[in-house]
């Protein structure tokens, strides 16, 4: 199984860095895990919401270019649904079941993501209707993908 990550922006705090290869060390029994980072696309102080759609819309060519063909493609959108663990990981796991081997999660820069990248998802999936910086989501992307694979085999994890 193949886990793709792309996401807007990149990370600089070492702390975040730390964890995310912390996830993908663990995550390495499972599946092989590539993380993308597409740089984010200047936005002026009080951009006009025409240059917010044009930014959106550069990132998510970027995005949308490292998107396979056969890509389960799950965007992590504020207006997606709500899973708990147990359902996500039953989600992952149904999926595979109906031959998707590469499971491809976006998340988008500050503006979130274009239409387009939405449109070309599979399921839109939200950790909760609170903004959380971008760097915060992919360490908890991770972690949520890792206890799915745990929670799929029947081995122990923290509830």
């Amino acid at each position: 199984m193949n886990i793709n990550l792309l996401t807007v922006g990149k990370l600089k705090e070492k702390y975040w860095v730390g964890a995310v290869e912390e996830y993908k060390k663990r995550l390495s029994s499972y599946a092989k895990v590539t993380v993308v980072e597409i740089p984010d696309e200047p936005t002026p102080d009080n951009a006009s919401p025409a240059q917010e759609e044009q930014i959106k819309r550069k990132e998510a060519e970027k995005l949308l270019s490292k998107v396979g063909e056969r890509d389960y493609v799950i965007a992590l959108a504020i207006e997606g649904k709500s899973l708990t663990s147990e359902e996500f990981a039953e989600h992952l796991d149904k999926m595979a079941n109906q031959g998707y081997s590469t499971f491809t999660f976006v998340i988008g820069g500050s503006l979130g993501l274009h239409e387009t990248v939405l449109q070309r998802a599979n399921y839109k999936l939200s950790f909760s209707k609170f903004t959380f910086p971008h760097q915060m989501v992919r360490v908890v992307l991770l972690e949520q993908v890792y206890r799915a694979f745990r929670i799929q085999r029947g081995e122990p994890y923290h509830r």
